[in-house]
């Protein structure tokens, strides 16, 4: 059996392969789970749960194999969803129930499937540009689910997507996939080595006529959030959780904001700060767009 599951794409739906022992396709399997490294290589995550699966397979995602679960009682969501991904001509395999426990990351029962999709490109190209643009830069993030549970928030409050910066955790980690809920798969989200390529990105932007500002979250920002202009075109700007925003970022903002505190605490988790901000601008673009009474 070859090692690389990939070899297989396009092989016709009667041929499912079983994986049964920790072979080397099972091996490769696992390091999409927990090497960075191998999973960017080979361009592929495992994609699990129910709404993510569904959300893949309504997304533009390249969907290269569906896992399954050895059983006879399969769920009619699980046998519908297999028969979509087979008839895709995406590759089939069956796999031990043990080994697929390990696959969904499950204590007690295997998931009865998983899916292998593909990593999408890091192309800025891929955020949309609209009207009412608001994207969130993520400078050197170092938690998986922090990621994750932003990635989700930019989706749930009208965010068009997200940009990670520098020295990251990756967004493609089971644990950020798992945070967002599936919404990593639906909001684009794009990896930079630097901070140089979206600035140079935003400077192209405002050559082109869209006069998007950049807005950073700091605990001794200048302006309290519901004093920024949030209506506005918008890139907002999330610092690392334990050393906030390069000093690069802070001098690429047109505008410091900070949430203010009443409490002991001096500042919010990463994703709660920048989930309070994405609300902000929320709210304002909802009142901006409100008929007068």
């Amino acid at each position: 059996m070859p090692s690389d599951p990939r070899q297989h794409r396009s092989k016709p739906v009667s041929n499912t392969k079983a994986v049964s022992t920790r072979n080397a396709t099972f091996q490769y399997w696992e390091t999409l789970l927990g090497n960075r490294t191998k999973r960017n290589r080979a361009g592929e995550m495992i994609v699990q749960g129910v709404r993510p699966i569904n959300l893949a397979l309504e997304s533009d995602l390249d969907v290269r194999a569906v896992l399954i679960t050895h059983t006879n009682g399969r769920s009619a969501w699980a046998s519908e969803t297999i028969a979509a991904v087979q008839a895709t001509g995406a590759a089939s395999w069956l796999v031990a129930p043990e080994l697929m426990i390990e696959l969904g990351e499950k204590e007690d029962e295997p998931p009865e499937l998983v899916l292998i999709v593909a990593i999408p490109a890091d192309d800025l190209s891929r955020l949309p540009v609209a009207a009412d643009a608001l994207y969130v830069a993520l400078d050197r993030p170092a938690s998986p689910g922090n990621i994750g549970s932003i990635v989700r928030s930019v989706d749930a409050l009208g965010g068009h997507g997200v940009i990670v910066t520098g020295h990251a955790a990756d967004p493609y980690d089971p644990r950020a996939l798992r945070a967002s809920t599936g919404s990593a798969i639906m909001t684009p989200t794009v990896r930079l080595p630097s901070i140089r390529p979206a600035l140079d990105w935003i400077e192209q932007l405002r050559a082109d006529g869209v006069d998007i500002q950049i807005v950073g979250t700091d605990e001794d920002g200048t302006h309290d959030v519901w004093d920024v202009d949030l209506t506005k075109p918008t890139l907002l700007v999330t610092g690392n959780e334990h050393s906030g925003m390069s000093a690069a970022w802070k001098e690429a903002c047109d505008v410091l904001t900070r949430i203010p505190m009443t409490g002991h605490a001096s500042s919010l988790n990463a994703a709660n700060a920048t989930a309070a901000i994405l609300y902000e601008a929320t709210r304002q673009r909802r009142t901006a767009g409100s008929p007068a009474d």
